[in-house]
């Protein structure tokens, strides 16, 4: 307790962290690194009240799903935007591959916060406040690791404390090709996503009229009024095996996946920190001197073989970013499936795995 309370004592002011001085920055990235262990309750327990699981609409706390995904999702990117544009001195001498960096989170979560929830689902379920909670504590966390890390907070060389990294912005490296390969992965990545996600909700749109057309049919009068707020609602079907779902149940969320291994390659680009990544409530601080973080045991041997063996750097926030996601959605895919084997069958099911081909 002792060690804990003298932890504490030794934490930024609260005002430091948003927008977050570096030491601040070091304080959110130590923390968000650990966020796997978290995800270990996911395994063990079924319950998710969001979706295909969510809990019935009368339950307290519960949020209406449009809404409630478009507050949760749109966190990060405001989050992003606010700490980029409270630094405006710095934001405007950040080098290009950082801008673009910010600019594909930003887009990412225009399509996610907006467009599918508002203009392109069907329906969306009820949102427990549990899951919007978290889901408002990740993107911030996440967006103010990667918006520290944009502005030149906590170098690779400050957070590895290895040798120097390649200079992957300079053409004599293979580095170089880094970032061009990952901004094909993240737009390859995000065509797939949004079209997979697109067919599930086409799938649910004529389940749902056939639905509606049968009610219509029927003299239960019960049955002919039962969807007349919205026909969409708990409408799901199985995706036949073609296509994306040939072999996974989730192929948007591997996709996903995919565009944010492209966003971590981007992010080889970012090597040094600019000369004024200060920000409005540190304007002496430098990124210079941002404390160590002090890595995770899991991300040590990643960092000494990218820094020490291929002389690359080490783009901790992306990492954790990639591997946080993984950590959180791998669980629910795999829940999910076996919500698809109760609803429709092992044979329906045919097979196919959560979100890795022929493995999980």
């Amino acid at each position: 307790m002792e060690s804990l309370s003298a932890w504490v004592q030794a934490l930024p002011p609260i005002g430091d962290f948003s927008p977050p001085t570096p030491e601040a920055y070091v304080v959110l990235s130590s923390i968000f690194q650990y966020f796997p262990v978290v995800t270990i309750v996911q395994w063990l327990i079924s319950f998710y009240p969001q979706g295909k699981t969510s809990l019935p609409t009368s339950t307290l706390l519960n949020f209406p799903g449009r809404p409630a995904w478009t507050i949760m999702e749109s966190v990060g990117s405001l989050n992003l935007f606010y700490i980029l544009s409270t630094t405006t001195t710095a934001t405007a001498q950040l080098p290009i591959w950082h801008k673009v960096l910010a600019g594909l989170y930003v887009l990412h979560y225009v399509n996610r916060a907006v467009i599918t929830p508002l203009f392109v689902a069907p329906s969306m379920s009820p949102i427990h406040g549990i899951v919007v909670a978290f889901a408002m504590a990740f993107n911030f966390l996440n967006s103010s690791c990667l918006a520290g890390w944009i502005l030149g907070y906590g170098t690779a060389v400050d957070v590895a404390g290895g040798s120097s990294p390649a200079d992957a912005t300079s053409p004599g490296s293979y580095a170089y090709y880094l970032p061009y390969i990952g901004l094909l992965l993240f737009f390859g990545g995000m065509y797939g996503n949004i079209r997979s996600e697109g067919i599930l909700f086409r799938l649910r749109r004529e389940e749902g009229d056939k639905r509606a057309l049968r009610d219509r049919e029927s003299s239960d009068d019960e049955k002919k009024h039962q969807n007349r707020n919205n026909k969409y609602d708990k409408v799901y079907v199985i995706p036949p095996a073609t296509g994306y779902f040939r072999t996974l149940l989730y192929p948007h969320y591997t996709l996903e996946w995919i565009q944010w291994v492209g966003f971590l390659l981007v992010g080889f680009a970012i090597t040094t920190p600019t000369p004024s990544s200060s920000s409005s409530s540190s304007s002496s601080s430098s990124s210079t001197t941002t404390p160590t973080i002090p890595l995770a045991p899991y991300y040590a041997p990643l960092a000494n073989f990218l820094l020490n063996k291929c002389g690359l750097p080490f783009p901790f926030p992306a990492i954790v970013f990639v591997l946080n996601c993984v950590a959180t959605m791998t669980p629910r895919a795999w829940w999910g499936r076996k919500w698809y084997v109760k609803r429709f069958g092992e044979r329906a099911v045919g097979g196919r795995k959560s979100v890795i081909p022929y493995l999980l």
